[in-house]
């Protein structure tokens, strides 16, 4: 089996590319979640990144938001 390498990916409700955050294991399984909560109150949550960073989101004025692993290859939402 791969390591895995979850980032969080966030799609801005202002639209461009998605913002794209890799995040230590331990803390991606406890934010993912809570992110539809984040989402549905446009909450203000602070998260930890994997080079050790903070970052503050304001989940207000995010569209979408998942938690992804970057070691996947190939993927293609919504096909099967």
């Amino acid at each position: 089996m791969t390591d895995q390498k979850p980032a969080l990916v966030l799609h801005l409700a202002a639209g461009g590319e998605p913002l794209v955050f890799a995040l230590p294991l331990e803390d991606s399984v406890e934010l993912e979640k809570k992110l539809r909560l984040l989402l549905e109150h446009g909450s203000v949550e602070s998260v930890r990144t994997k080079d050790q960073s903070t970052i503050t989101i304001n989940f207000a004025h995010v569209a979408a938001a998942y938690i992804d692993d970057l070691q996947r290859n190939g993927k293609v939402f919504g096909l099967h």
